[in-house]
């Protein structure tokens, strides 16, 4: 815009200069018929057949023309030609010039030719002195296979650029372009916007109220919250670089990833994507909200990635390094994790925990698979362990080498132990008065749970239980091997998931 303000002053000043400039004559180089007419005054001359006017080094063309030598006007009808310079011609049916000023209006059919660059209007105002035209009322200008569009336009013919106002469109066989103002130049190819404009194509749709595109190089820079669109993902942000042809590109403040198909939103400061490769990712105070009307689930990691399939669908995220997220009845915390959306299946990895209502989950790593967003099933991997704390004190446990877990209404409802199961539970009376405390070790495990308590434990096989009275508990048996409460690191809402945990050393 300061460019375009910039050009029109300058245009002011050297149309008001023009008075002072050097007066040149008009010659009439050729005309088949001369000769003055009384109607108009004794100094004009009307010129017929096949005219050529010149004034320093411009020649005028035309069918005729009426010259008035005492002012350095003259007025060309049909045909009308000016060969401003080697590169530089316009063509109209009718002009009016004048000579002082070097102004041309030029009306009709008009056509402004600049090597391959070619406008076209029906009213044009060129200025000899400022190398500037102008049209106040729809124009197109055609490069190649290039169209563009707008009601008002200007063009500063020496650094050949167009400014263009008001409802400017810029047509290629791959996209479109729709603004408010526009400046094109043609010989670098690049067109810089200044106001809410719009980048459509087959593929994508790019949103932005201030930046520029390499027509050329198919390369965008867009800012004032600018947006990419296709069929399933929007992505925002405060700035955006994009090249069209590879797909590549890097957004950076308030960065937002949106999946419409899966309800997920990836937040950050910074990000880049690579659409060929179906792939993105954000940083810096990353976070990732599986949304729902009912809980949504939310996620920080110091990285979150997320991978599109060929018809760009979204097909997985992952997340790593100081991963936590919180929903209101899932809390979770790891170093990385995987999420496939096809199947709704999380998998955490490197000392992940689970919290699950009053039940705290814990395994070399834990595979989570949900339906319809609720909780159905979630498989953990080697020292697995599950604790909670007892109504009064100490900490049911299970142990095993795998287990299997099921889920009713979002709640743990059974739970599979497979390898070395092994219990330490405090079983008490309705009245909360303890019973005892019962140790039980078999091969695998059946356990089931109401409202996040133990009510039943099967054995599958080679089970050893024993009832103990508090006191008569051997030291040490009121905790299994690998016991950890983790009670610190759970996130407590969805802005807890951004507080940094150190790391806490594991009791025995």
């Amino acid at each position: 815009m300061k460019h375009y303000l910039f050009w029109i002053l300058v245009s002011l000043l050297f149309q008001a200069s023009g008075l002072m400039a050097q007066k040149t004559l008009i010659h009439i180089e050729r005309a088949k018929i001369a000769n003055y007419d009384v109607r108009l005054g004794k100094d004009v001359q009307r010129l017929v057949g096949d005219v050529i006017l010149r004034q320093d080094s411009t020649l005028f063309y035309c069918d005729s023309a009426y010259l008035n030598e005492k002012t350095r006007n003259f007025d060309a009808f049909g045909q009308v030609y000016i060969n401003v310079n080697d590169s530089m011609d316009i063509y109209s049916d009718r002009l009016i010039y004048n000579g002082d000023t070097r102004i041309a209006e030029l009306f009709d059919n008009v056509k402004l030719i600049d090597d391959s660059t070619v406008l076209e209007t029906q009213y044009l105002l060129y200025n000899r002195m400022t190398k500037l035209a102008t049209y106040p009322n729809n124009g197109k200008i055609t490069q190649g296979d290039k169209v563009l569009t707008s009601v008002k336009g200007y063009y500063q013919s020496d650094i050949k650029e167009f400014y263009f106002r008001k409802d400017v469109v810029l047509i290629t066989p791959d996209y479109e372009i729709y603004s408010d103002t526009l400046v094109y130049n043609s010989i670098s190819e690049i067109a810089w916007f200044y106001g809410p404009t719009v980048i459509r194509s087959d593929e994508n749709t790019l949103y932005g109220g201030y930046g520029w595109y390499n027509t050329r190089t198919d390369q965008s820079y867009l800012t004032k919250r600018p947006s990419i669109f296709t069929m399933e993902q929007m992505v925002y942000a405060d700035t955006m670089f994009y090249n069209r042809n590879t797909g590549f590109g890097r957004a950076g403040g308030r960065v937002e990833v949106v999946d419409t198909n899966y309800q997920v939103i990836v937040k950050g400061a910074f990000g880049q994507f690579w659409e060929l490769e179906g792939k993105s990712y954000v940083t810096d105070s990353a976070v990732a909200v599986l949304y729902d009307t009912e809980d949504s689930l939310f996620m920080h990691a110091d990285t979150l990635f997320l991978y599109f399939d060929e018809d760009r669908e979204a097909k997985k995220m992952e997340a790593f390094y100081g991963v936590r997220f919180f929903r209101t009845d899932l809390q979770g915390t790891c170093d990385s994790l995987s999420y496939l959306l096809s199947d709704s299946t999380i998998r955490m990895y490197q000392d992940p925990v689970l919290w699950s209502e009053e039940n705290q989950l814990s395994a070399d790593s834990i595979h989570i698979m949900m339906t319809n967003k609720a909780l159905d099933s979630l498989v953990m991997y080697n020292n697995a362990f599950i604790v909670s704390r007892d109504t009064i004190r100490g900490y049911n446990q299970i142990k095993g080498k795998d287990m299997i877990g099921y889920f009713e209404a979002n709640e743990l409802d059974r739970i599979a132990v497979e390898g070395n199961a092994q219990t330490v539970y405090w079983v008490r009376e309705e009245d909360k008065s303890l019973i005892g405390i019962n140790l039980a070790k078999a091969s695998r495990m059946l356990i089931k749970l109401l409202e996040s308590q133990i009510t039943e434990i099967v054995y599958r096989s080679s089970p050893n239980e024993v009832m103990y009275p508090e006191k008569d508990l051997p030291p040490g048996d009121e905790k299994l091997r690998g016991f950890r409460w983790l009670e610190e690191r759970r996130p407590k809402d969805k802005l807890d998931i951004f507080r940094k945990m150190e790391v806490i050393a594991e009791e025995d």
